[in-house]
């Protein structure tokens, strides 16, 4: 007797009788990874997963087991008065076993709050992994304590962005968690010091598709900013600036050079800056490092 995996039986090799009796146990969910052809050569190349797979982002690592509600064997039969209320008491157990520990508890508020800020700025599941990352090794050592969860929460989610190359604010970061930016800048601080974290700069040129791509300028004029930009960082004049701020400005002086009009009002609410950043950002690069008549070269 053989076992076929696909329909959990035992099946005669000589003549293909098929016994009553059922396997006990299921087929893996998927087995992929395998050679061109579909076939696997050995069996490191084999995939196999059973359940849902794990996850930082879960307070538990989607380790945690569930009893179910319905109220019947596994032969579908529904449970006696007796059993049925044994298992709702160990339903309630349950529930409070997962939540009962104060990390546990915390761990949930965090990633479910996480699981929010995910959908309002729409990043990818490896941000949202290394920020859970970064809280989780914070909570292991004991940072939390004292502190406000959410401000801890959005400045390690801030740095997965930098880390990640996630072009993300940090005034769309406060807007979206509802934490002010000091708190966040301080728990910042804290968790690069403490976890020995070194944050890389971010470039400037990533906001510049971005924010041209909110008003609506055409692709001569970003391939002029991005193209100006480069120069700008080459030369190292971005150097200690506001990388939004200084986005926005070429941006701004490219569309003069282009003749396309639109207004530092405009630009600023799409980069989420001020003008009068705009305008003391464009005066310096136009007095000290001559960038006007440099994008009215490359205009042409």
């Amino acid at each position: 007797m053989v076992t076929d995996l696909v329909s959990a039986e035992f099946v005669c090799d000589n003549c293909g009788l098929v016994s009553p009796q059922k396997a006990m146990e299921n087929p893996d969910e998927w087995t992929v990874l395998g050679s061109a052809n579909g076939s696997s050569s050995n069996s490191s190349n084999a995939c196999h997963r059973v359940g849902l797979p794990n996850s930082i982002t879960l307070h538990d690592m989607g380790l945690s087991t569930i009893i179910g509600k319905q109220n019947k064997d596994s032969t579908g039969h529904t449970l006696n008065s007796y059993v049925s209320s044994s298992i709702q008491r160990l339903r309630i157990w349950d529930a409070r076993s997962r939540s009962n520990m104060s990390g546990n508890r915390n761990l949930m508020q965090a990633f479910n709050e996480l699981s929010r800020l995910k959908d309002k700025l729409g990043l990818t599941n490896a941000v949202v992994e290394m920020a859970a990352y970064i809280y989780r090794k914070a909570e292991e050592k004991r940072m939390i304590r004292g502190r406000s969860m959410p401000a801890i929460l959005a400045a390690a989610l801030y740095m997965a962005c930098r880390e990640l190359g996630t072009p993300k604010s940090l005034r769309e970061m406060t807007e979206s968690s509802q934490v002010e930016s000091k708190a966040i800048r301080h728990s910042y601080r804290l968790l690069a010091l403490k976890l020995d974290i070194n944050v890389p700069l971010i470039e400037p040129s990533m906001y510049v598709s971005r924010i041209a791509n909110k008003v609506g300028i055409s692709e001569r004029t970003k391939r002029i900013a991005l193209t100006m930009m480069k120069e700008i960082t080459k030369n190292e004049i971005s150097a200690g600036k506001n990388p939004v701020a200084l986005a926005a400005t070429v941006l701004y002086l490219s569309c003069l050079a282009s003749n396309e009009n639109h207004t530092q009002m405009k630009i600023a609410a799409a980069a989420g800056t001020s003008e009068v950043s705009i305008r003391n950002r464009s005066k310096d690069l136009k007095t000290k490092y001559g960038l006007d008549t440099m994008i009215w070269e490359m205009s042409f």
